[in-house]
């Protein structure tokens, strides 16, 4: 065993709600494993910044890399659509992998250990296969027509098998109410469930509320336009819709994630936890702001506890990869959260959504959660608008 001893003024552990000042973190260097935290010694000399398990970027289109610098802000949901539909085939298949590539190379030095990521081919499945990096993919589906259900299906399980033939973690899942006729909701998600693991992209939008709700809005004129039929109105959320496609037996078993959740309001929880047993909310705030201006309610959810996660979205939606930039987002804009909850939200809880807490997430005695430093971080452990990550180990 090789012992290793770093130090730092603010030592986030995750196994307690205040970090540990002026502490150490010693390691094995030949693994990464966790031997021992605690304070620094008196008269010991102390690094700068913050001391941090290695973050789970919980919701990534990593394939989309192409797209970085592409797209115009503020278009809502409808417009961001049609730039996707226009922009997203411009790149062949050896930059899609090149670009992959350096985008993941990127988070891995920036600190990400694990990711949960969208693929709706198999441009990232050989970088994915021998990176450092623990990804799950979820296999996405898209289908606005009935009869298309069953072609959809047969063609996932074929890329499914590609995972599979790739030594991937992979299973199909729903995009969103909007993209899905119901039959293909239904039919992705209990698959999705069967493999234990379900991401959806739910609530991103008042113009998805305004489809399920009333059948009305940009995204219903957006469709209609497009010659797509359209979710059945419900006049209530398009998240009460999601729940009602799937058997409740389902949505016990599974981990969900729910992704975005900007338009989330109390009757929408309380939907959940009904049924969900084990639900993490991903929130995205850097991509909301970027589509919409908008972010999601964040007191709301701190006050009826829920699991939440922190995820980048894709380049098409944001201008980095950057799990440290999002959490100076919602430092900004939540400066009530205490740091400690925030990188719960940005490293622990995305590990607990992937059944990955033995080993990553935290910064606890045999872990191998990764160590990362973050530079430039305030007198009282905040990230600052300078602060930025470096992975140690």
């Amino acid at each position: 065993m090789s012992v290793k001893r770093i130090t730092a003024s603010f030592v986030y552990t995750l196994d307690a709600a205040e970090p540990i000042r002026n502490g150490f973190v010693e390691y094995d260097g030949n693994d990464g494993r966790i031997l021992e935290v605690g304070e620094c010694m008196p008269g010991e000399s102390v690094s700068e910044g913050a001391l941090v398990p290695g973050f789970v970027n919980s919701h990534c289109h990593v394939e989309l890399s192409h797209l970085h610098g592409k797209f115009r802000k503020g278009t809502g949901m409808a417009g961001f659509i049609d730039q996707i539909n226009a922009l997203r085939d411009w790149a062949g298949p050896d930059v899609k992998k090149e670009l992959v590539q350096k985008w993941m190379d990127k988070m891995w030095a920036d600190g990400v250990s694990a990711m949960a990521d969208i693929s709706n081919d198999d441009s990232s499945f050989s970088v994915k296969k021998s990176h450092k990096m623990y990804t799950r993919t979820f296999l996405e589906v898209f289908g606005t027509e009935p009869e298309m259900c069953g072609q959809v299906m047969a063609e996932v399980y074929e890329l499914k098998k590609v995972a599979d033939g790739a030594g991937i973690d992979a299973a199909p899942s729903p995009h969103s109410c909007y993209t899905m006729s119901p039959e293909l909701l239904s039919a992705s998600s209990e698959a999705g469930l069967a493999s234990g693991y379900l991401s959806y992209h739910s609530q991103e939008s008042n113009e998805e509320e305004e489809l399920v709700r009333y059948g009305s809005g940009a995204m219903y004129e957006n469709r209609r336009r497009a010659g797509m039929s359209t979710p059945p109105v419900t006049g209530d959320s398009s998240l009460k819709y999601f729940i009602g496609r799937i058997p409740e037996p389902a949505l016990r078993r599974g981990h969900i994630l729910l992704v975005h959740n900007v338009c989330l309001g109390q009757d929408d929880i309380d939907a959940a936890k009904r049924v969900m047993e084990n639900v993490y909310w991903a929130i995205c705030p850097l991509s909301n702001i970027f589509i919409h201006n908008a972010l999601p309610p964040v007191p709301l959810m701190r006050a009826n506890g829920l699991d939440i996660t922190i995820g980048t979205d894709s380049l098409s939606s944001n201008d980095d990869l950057d799990m440290v930039k999002e959490l100076y987002c919602l430092h900004k804009n939540f400066p009530e959260v205490p740091m400690a909850e925030l990188l719960t939200w940005a490293c622990l809880n995305g590990a607990r959504f992937l059944s990955k807490e033995a080993e990553l997430g935290s910064l606890s005695v045999g872990k191998h959660p990764g160590i990362v430093r973050v530079h430039c971080v305030d007198a009282e452990g905040f990230v600052t608008g300078n602060s930025h990550s470096e992975r140690i180990v």
